[in-house]
């Protein structure tokens, strides 16, 4: 099983798809509680179209080791440093889902972006979710922390429930199907339950506004405007916002926040206009 070993000694389990290509490589960093393997709806498209796709599953996730410690932004920016030198990557662009997004955001601070060329936010977590004096649009703190209670009381009924507003099923309307709520489930439930309630943590109490001016390099923000998870006006467009002139802002209407697989394909062919231009 290919695997990086990071800076901590960590092992990381790592997908590098044609390796020798030269049209161009992109790092896929997957949201919470996935793996890498929730990118099967862009990844095989992308390495179809000839790039290097290189996905990895965060530590205590999917194939990685599972350490009690390192999920918080700083220890998974240094992951993913770690990764992209270990492959010798350089430039590429970054692609961040979700909780994903932070990473990204914390990357381009922390590392100063060091290879990438452009980067994406898809439904992500950046600047901010939590609601405070100076930022209105975000999650109430109560909750937030409600996540974390069901986690320890349940997590596996809790997240059940959970990925069914995280693709917005409803009673009249099935984005997915039932195979494709499974099939998350059974990615979250290889993750640790230390992982999964840090890292919970981590992506809801997070405040990574001071990273967004890093953001340097043309960068293509996705977010549904139907997204209940992490809300639009708190993240996406305030995003675009904060990046100014190097964003570009993709609004997909009505869109869930699951949209990698809601709208797969569609994702994976702006990730391809956007990569080619």
């Amino acid at each position: 099983m290919p695997m990086v070993e990071t800076r901590d000694g960590t092992k990381l389990y790592v997908k590098d798809w044609n390796p020798t290509s030269t049209e161009g490589t992109i790092v896929l960093i997957h949201g919470w509680p996935l793996n890498a393997d929730s990118w099967e709806y862009q990844a095989r498209p992308l390495a179809e179209a000839g790039y290097r796709v290189v996905s990895y599953d965060r530590r205590g996730f999917g194939r990685s080791e599972q350490p009690w410690h390192g999920y918080d932004y700083d220890t998974m920016a240094d992951d993913l440093a770690d990764i992209v030198s270990a492959l010798g990557i350089r430039d590429f662009t970054l692609a961040g889902f979700s909780m994903g997004g932070g990473e990204v955001a914390r990357y381009m601070s922390r590392h100063a972006g060091k290879g990438v060329r452009k980067a994406a936010l898809i439904s992500s977590i950046a600047p901010y979710m939590l609601k405070t004096d100076d930022h209105k649009e975000g999650v109430p703190e109560d909750d937030l922390r409600a996540i974390g209670e069901e986690l320890k009381k349940d997590r596996q009924t809790f997240l059940k429930g959970f990925f069914k507003g995280f693709y917005g099923v409803g009673m009249m309307k099935h984005p997915v199907s039932d195979a494709v709520i499974d099939w998350s489930w059974n990615m979250a439930m290889m993750a640790s339950p230390q992982a999964t309630l840090a890292c919970a943590q981590a992506f809801g109490f997070t405040d990574l506004r001071g990273d967004m001016s890093a953001f340097t390099v043309p960068t293509l923000v996705v977010h549904g405007t139907g997204d209940d998870t992490v809300p639009i006006d708190a993240t996406g467009r305030l995003a675009a916002k904060m990046i100014g002139g190097n964003a570009e802002l993709t609004e997909y209407d009505g869109a869930p926040h699951g949209l990698t697989a809601t709208h797969g394909e569609k994702l994976a062919t702006d990730l391809l206009t956007f990569m080619r231009v």
